[in-house]
C-alpha cells in the first residue's frame, strides 16, 4: 500500500479544489441553487465531480507511465512509490464512487450526465490525450462536469457557462502539452488572447443573466481577478516560453478556475456560493506550492 502523500501526489490533490465550482455553476445557471434547500443536491453533485476528477488524475499517470519513465521519472508510478495496478484500481473505485454520489444527490436521472462524464474521463486518458483532439477531449470532460450540476433537466440553461469552462480548459490543456520541451513565444500569445476572450465571454454570460447589482459587481471583480492572474502568467510565457515558465502558467490556469467560476456563480445570482468558491483559490495556491498540480 503506497503512502498517503504519494497517493495525494498521484491525484494532484490541491487541484481538486478547482472542481466543486463546476457543479455549482451548473446548478446556479439552471435555477437549482436558489436557497439552502438546494444545497444538499448541489454539494452532493460537487462531491461526485471531485471523485471523477481524482479518478482522471490517477488514470493520467497510469496511461502515461511509460512516457513518464523517460520524461518525468520523479512521478509516483515511474519512481516505484505507487504501482500501476494500484493507480488503475483507485481510478476505477473513484469512478464508481462518483457515479454513486451523483445518483444519491439527484436520483437516477443523474446518470444521463454522470455516465457520459465518466466515459469521457476514461476516453480522454486512454484514447484522445496523445492525439490532436486531446485538449478538446479534456474540455468535454470539464463542460460535462458543469452540466452534471444542471442535470439533464437543466442542461440547456447551463450551456453558456459550460462553454466558458470548456473553453478555458482547452486553453490550459493546449498549453500544458509544452511543459516538458517548451514552446515558441507565439504559444504564449495565443494562450493570453484566449484568456481575454474567455473573460469577455464570461462577462457576456453573466451580464445577460444577473438581476442584481451586487451579483454583477462581484461577478465582474472575480472575472477581472481571473483574467489578471491567469493572463499575467501567460504573458510570462509570451516573453520566455521555457518549460518552467509554461508549467507555472498551466498551474495558474488550473487555479484560475476558482475566480472564473466564482464570477459565473455571482453573476447567476448565487453570490454566496461564488464567494465560497473564490475563497478556495488562496487555499489551493498555498497547497500547490508544496504539491504539484500539473
Amino acid at each position: 500500500m503506497p503512502a498517503a502523500r504519494d497517493v495525494a501526489e498521484l491525484v494532484r490533490l490541491p487541484a481538486v479544489l478547482s472542481v466543486p465550482g463546476d457543479a455549482l455553476v451548473g446548478a446556479a445557471a439552471s435555477g437549482q441553487l436558489r436557497g439552502p434547500g438546494d444545497l444538499p443536491r448541489a454539494l452532493g453533485l460537487s462531491s461526485a465531480s471531485a471523485c471523477f476528477y481524482l479518478a482522471g488524475m490517477a488514470l493520467n499517470d497510469y496511461a502515461d507511465r511509460e512516457l513518464d519513465a523517460h520524461e518525468r521519472p520523479e512521478r509516483p508510478i515511474p519512481s516505484g512509490r505507487v504501482s500501476p495496478r494500484f493507480a488503475l484500481g483507485l481510478a476505477g473505485a473513484l469512478t464508481a464512487a462518483g457515479t454513486a454520489a451523483a445518483v444519491a444527490a439527484d436520483g437516477r436521472r443523474a446518470l444521463g450526465v454522470a455516465l457520459p462524464l465518466a466515459g469521457a474521463v476514461w476516453a480522454y486518458d486512454f484514447v484522445f490525450k496523445p492525439t490532436p483532439a486531446g485538449p478538446l477531449g479534456m474540455s468535454v470532460c470539464r463542460a460535462l462536469d458543469v452540466l452534471l450540476g444542471a442535470g439533464p433537466q437543466g442542461a440547456r440553461a447551463a450551456l453558456p457557462q459550460a462553454a466558458v469552462v470548456g473553453a478555458h480548459t482547452v486553453a490550459v490543456t493546449a498549453l500544458s502539452r509544452h511543459e516538458v520541451h517548451g514552446a515558441s513565444e507565439r504559444v504564449g500569445r495565443a494562450a493570453l488572447a484566449g484568456t481575454a476572450a474567455i473573460a469577455l465571454g464570461a462577462a457576456v454570460a453573466i451580464g445577460s443573466r444577473s438581476r442584481s447589482v451586487l451579483g454583477r459587481v462581484a461577478g465582474a471583480a472575480l472575472l477581472a481577478t481571473y483574467a489578471s492572474s491567469v493572463g499575467s502568467a501567460q504573458a510570462g510565457v509570451a516573453r520566455d516560453p521555457s518549460p518552467g515558465r509554461i508549467k507555472r502558467a498551466v498551474g495558474a490556469g488550473i487555479m484560475g478556475l476558482m475566480p472564473l467560476e466564482g464570477g459565473l456563480l455571482a453573476g447567476s445570482g448565487a453570490v454566496a456560493a461564488g464567494a465560497a468558491v473564490a475563497s478556495l483559490w488562496p487555499v489551493a495556491k498555498s497547497l500547490a506550492r508544496r504539491r504539484a498540480v500539473t
